[in-house]
């Protein structure tokens, strides 16, 4: 089995034709482009993969976002498939007064096909803050910014057809992106891709999600998703396997490649079965305000140790517990009652759903060994109480 890192050593060196098409492997690899540190080069108006990776050839493994971005940025450049492919449009908005974390890039795969590719949540604080939002907002900053890039960009290039993709959050956008552009461009786009995203509210899918552009979108997640489980999906789902455990599968390096394909499950573990109703049921039983009260005091809380990122948080713990504890001292007392009721409606779903499947699986063996039970007495019957033969006249 192999990563898309060892998939680009294998298969970069055949440039995508008719023969040898685009595919989901090379779908996941620029939907991760996005990831890369292109604030940290200087970016021309018009670059190419090549260049790039050339650019970013000094930057030390370490600077990178994750594990796995160095090597992919560095074959990716020495690759026939992807390194001649031209990078434009590149823009990053960070405000962490508006809550907003948002990077897109275009990456033009031939004269006739270009693929947006939306980046994920990166590792500051009003990053993830962003994603929780989605659980009481109909919109969040970065779903509106992607449109507004996605409409841009069809506008400058009016003569290509449009694949869009991204993963995690990015995922998400690039859906919301392309449920909520015009039919027009619709029209344009030939596949969307999304690795791992949230889904949506009820009322945004029945709102934008018609049936024609539902089927141009794929979600890809790992068998023990988390991340790709929360809100709602109506499009075509594929479960991939991943190296990992939990909520590491997340990591797309750890999803395994055969040959042009993802390798496929037939199912999610059931972890991942428990964790989806858990939350789908926590989503149904509370109120938008409620989850906005829980979602917003909770950061509170992070945001009082003045950290920009969770990795600050963590490296001094020491000082940044005491910080959150004093500010949890000043939330108000119908805030932590609301708190106090959210995660106790978490934690009481998930104990109903593992205690109603485990009785589910006694009542099942139950059944299974009544069934036995018969089998054995029906084979006894045959045995010692069948009709004796008539004896002949």
């Amino acid at each position: 089995m192999a990563n898309i890192n060892e998939y680009l050593l294998w298969r970069g060196d055949i440039p995508i034709s008719s023969k040898f098409k685009f595919n989901e492997v090379d779908s996941m690899i620029l939907a991760r482009f996005s990831y890369l540190l292109f604030d940290k080069i200087c970016m021309s108006e018009r670059e190419t993969i090549e260049t790039i990776s050339q650019k970013m050839k000094h930057i030390p493994n370490e600077a990178f976002r994750y594990n796995g971005d160095k090597e992919l940025i560095t074959y990716l450049g020495q690759s026939n498939r992807f390194k001649d492919m031209v990078v434009t449009d590149y823009i990053s908005t960070n405000d962490k007064e508006a809550e907003k974390q948002f990077c897109a890039i275009t990456i033009h795969i031939s004269d006739k096909e270009m693929y947006i590719s939306y980046i994920g949540t990166d590792s500051t604080i009003y990053g993830w803050k962003e994603d929780f939002n989605m659980a009481f907002m109909d919109n969040v900053p970065c779903q509106l910014a992607g449109k507004e890039y996605a409409e841009q960009i069809t506008q400058k290039y009016p003569n290509k057809k449009v694949r869009m993709g991204g993963h995690s959050k990015g995922g998400n956008v690039a859906i919301y992106s392309a449920i909520t552009v015009s039919p027009m461009i619709q029209k344009r786009m030939i596949k969307v891709y999304n690795y791992d995203g949230p889904g949506f509210h009820k009322k945004i899918i029945e709102k934008y999600g018609n049936a024609t552009i539902l089927n141009k979108i794929e979600t890809y997640i790992p068998q023990d998703s988390i991340i790709g489980r929360i809100l709602n999906h109506k499009e075509k789902m594929k479960i991939v396997l991943s190296n990992e455990k939990g909520i590491f599968q997340h990591d797309i390096y750890s999803w395994q490649v055969e040959r042009d394909d993802l390798i496929q499950l037939n199912q999610n573990t059931e972890t991942s079965e428990n964790i989806d109703q858990t939350l789908t049921d926590w989503l149904e039983t509370t109120t938008a305000e409620q989850r906005k009260i829980f979602v917003d005091t909770v950061f509170e809380l992070f945001y009082s140790t003045d950290a920009n990122t969770f990795g600050e948080i963590s490296k001094n713990l020491s000082e940044n517990i005491p910080k959150m504890l004093r500010k949890y001292g000043e939330i108000s007392t119908e805030d932590k009652r609301v708190i106090t009721n959210m995660v106790k409606i978490l934690a009481t779903s998930y104990i109903h759903i593992i205690r109603k499947k485990e009785i589910m699986k006694l009542d099942n063996m139950k059944e299974e060994y009544r069934n036995k039970s018969k089998v054995k007495l029906q084979e006894m019957d045959m045995k010692y109480f069948k009709k004796p033969n008539k004896k002949k006249q």
